[in-house]
């Protein structure tokens, strides 16, 4: 991929602390974008409220913040250092969610900085979970029977029509946090209300279970040209 050289300043926003186990990509991944994008000699900021990560060490990027993720706080850093671009995908959900919040309050538009290898509503598309089954829908792909909750009388409606047991999705989480498999009424009571108040947008998908089948995950990275490379193969074995 040749270098852009109308972008001089790149911002990465990164995932904030992790649990010990797990997100460690997000760390591994972060560290050899700031190493390919010094290498074509770019000016990288970095923001990450972490400190205990190999990415914010001082020799990595120019500038480093370590710094609470908030838009609050990345808009007087966009301000300070003006950067030409900003690159959300190595920052994880909470990347992904700042970079949506930027939006909609005009940041980005304002400060004109280009948002580097997705688009806001890519984003939208990924993290929103209706939005996400219409599109599998389109291409023709089978999904299971579901419905869109944004208070318990929805949540109650859909669950009448679907029947237990479910599985509830809260939308924009981090890590599918909220998620729960729900198989009778006194479930239903206790984590519906529980994902709606996790949710950042008060929604939650209500999902036909399909415990007892096997899940198979591929990590793919593809281009606008439909070059495709598959990382890896996983199987998942949460229930």
């Amino acid at each position: 991929m040749p270098r852009r050289e109308d972008i001089e300043s790149i911002m990465i926003i990164g995932s904030g602390p992790i649990i010990i186990g797990q997100a460690s990509e997000f760390d591994y991944s972060g560290t050899q974008a700031l190493k390919a994008l010094k290498e074509e000699h770019y000016k990288v900021i970095l923001v990450n409220s972490n400190p205990a990560t190999i990415m914010t060490d001082p020799e990595f990027a120019d500038r480093t913040y370590l710094e609470p993720l908030t838009v609050e706080y990345l808009e007087k850093i966009i301000e300070r250092e003006k950067p030409d671009a900003l690159l959300a995908t190595l920052g994880g959900q909470k990347a992904l969610n700042l970079s949506l919040e930027l939006d909609e309050k005009g940041i980005l538009e304002e400060n004109k900085i280009h948002l580097l290898g997705l688009t806001i509503q890519s984003i939208r598309k990924a993290e929103d979970r209706m939005l996400f089954r219409q599109s599998m829908e389109r291409i023709g792909l089978e999904v299971p029977e579901s419905g869109y909750a944004s208070c318990m009388k929805e949540a109650v409606d859909i669950i009448k029509k679907i029947k237990f047991p479910v599985v509830i999705r809260p939308s924009f989480t981090l890590g599918g946090t909220g998620g729960n498999i729900i198989k009778n009424w006194e479930d239903f009571y206790k984590f519906v209300p529980l994902g709606l108040a996790i949710s950042p947008i008060s929604k939650v998908l209500i999902e036909k279970s399909i415990i007892g089948w096997k899940e198979f995950e591929l990590e793919v990275m593809r281009d606008k040209k439909d070059n495709v490379v598959i990382i890896c193969t996983i199987e998942n074995f949460d229930p």
